[in-house]
């Protein structure tokens, strides 16, 4: 095929996938930034894979699977290096604008201390307990393809779904967010 082909059917395949993955990637990196640089690091691994890519029934499972491959082998690499960095501050409110609610800022100001409220419980969460969570509960993952995505079996991943929910709901509790 020639380059131009290969490019249409690329797009043809991977186009209806887009949305899924970009959240994906965001729902890993955990930033914006990150998750521009690992969704296009899928992209280019995907077209360089584009033979394998075209004889695969389901490429939506596949690629989620490849993103999180490259995630996990990419944080391996990370840990090794031994740097430490400086995170980014995170503006109040940044990504909400999208969000539907009352033009109230004071409805604004519960939602976005709520938000941060669960951001921080997650973040006290283990890296395979949050990641769980965060593909079953906020992107609504099956668990038969969290466990294609990740290799576990689904008995571990219903395990650490329920423990992760237990100690979201102890940290909430103990913070006052719930009761």
């Amino acid at each position: 095929m020639s380059a131009a082909d290969n490019k249409l059917v690329f797009e043809r395949i991977v186009r209806p996938h887009f949305d899924r993955l970009f959240r994906l990637a965001w729902r890993l990196a955990g930033s914006k930034a990150d998750a521009e640089d690992l969704f296009q690091e899928l992209l280019i691994r995907a077209y360089d894979l584009l033979d394998d890519l075209v004889s695969i029934d389901q490429p939506g499972p596949w690629l989620c699977r490849v993103m999180y491959n490259m995630f996990v082998d990419e944080r391996r690499r990370f840990a090794r290096q031994r740097m430490h960095t400086v995170e980014e501050g995170c503006l109040a409110g940044e990504g909400l604008a999208g969000l539907p609610g009352p033009d109230d800022p004071d409805y604004d100001n519960q939602r976005i201390e709520t938000l941060q409220r669960l951001d921080r419980a997650l973040d006290q969460l283990s890296d395979e307990h949050r990641l769980v969570v965060m593909l079953h509960d906020t992107e609504g993952y099956k668990l038969t393809e969290i466990q294609d995505l990740t290799g576990l079996p689904v008995g571990t991943i219903k395990s650490r779904l329920h423990r992760a929910r237990a100690r979201l709901r102890s940290i909430l509790t103990a913070d006052g967010t719930i009761s």
